[in-house]
């Protein structure tokens, strides 16, 4: 079972999401928050696979309880979703900065938002079919001030960055696979080395980290043919 925390200032939505969590036979709700501090309290009281985060909550926001949650000293194994009315640019770059896997707007059709909650629980990356790449690729290069520079691709070989590119463009596992003439284990091979050697939580950190470094620009095609030259 996937266990799921609901977060959202209105009880209304609260637990309309809750009943719908609880329709689907692999997800379970395990706790309802109203503020941000609450959902930093319930996300490590009850170890959710995934926290639906509001962005504008009152006492703490969703942006900094995601930061909270998914931080080095947050929930081990918890993703955050988060959900808005608001199709924000800010709040998408915010989001994907706190650790946010996903980030979706709340009229998304319940049966893609039930399909979202297994895709976050697993590791991937979401976003809404409404913010493109070209977004991401121009506030992922935008340092934040005080910020330490970002990571860089030393330690990585030539066909992880070539991995590493084409999650940042929104590739699957399985698309990487066949763009690459890899096999889909391989591929999940090099995605588990990618995080391990970036210090990423997830694909969506996989995404900053390329775009911060350079490697993929809202202008550049993926690359097809063999891989770079290894460092």
């Amino acid at each position: 079972m996937i266990r799921v925390l609901v977060a959202d200032d209105q009880a209304l939505v609260r637990g309309s999401f809750r009943l719908l969590v609880d329709t689907a036979p692999d997800l379970v709700a395990v706790g309802e928050a109203g503020t941000g501090a609450e959902a930093v309290e319930l996300a490590r009281t009850e170890s959710p696979d995934v926290v639906l985060m509001d962005v504008r909550m009152p006492e703490m926001d969703g942006i900094e309880a995601t930061r909270r949650i998914c931080g080095p000293a947050g929930v081990p194994g918890a993703h955050v979703l988060m959900l808005t009315t608001f199709d924000l640019d800010e709040y998408v770059y915010a989001a994907l900065r706190a650790g946010a896997g996903g980030f979706l707007l709340k009229d998304t059709p319940p049966a893609d938002l039930l399909a979202a909650i297994r895709v976050i629980a697993s590791g991937e990356a979401l976003l809404a079919p409404t913010v493109t790449r070209r977004l991401i690729a121009e506030f992922c290069r935008r340092p934040e001030p005080a910020r330490p520079a970002a990571h860089g691709l030393d330690g990585i070989t030539g066909r992880e960055r070539d991995v590493l590119e084409l999650i940042a463009r929104g590739l699957s596992n399985t698309e990487i696979a066949d763009h690459l003439t890899l096999s889909l284990a391989t591929v999940k091979t090099h995605v588990g080395r990618l995080l391990g050697k970036l210090a990423a939580r997830d694909r969506a950190q996989l995404v900053i980290v390329a775009y911060e470094t350079g490697l993929v620009t809202a202008a550049r095609p993926p690359r097809r043919g063999p891989p770079a030259p290894s460092p």
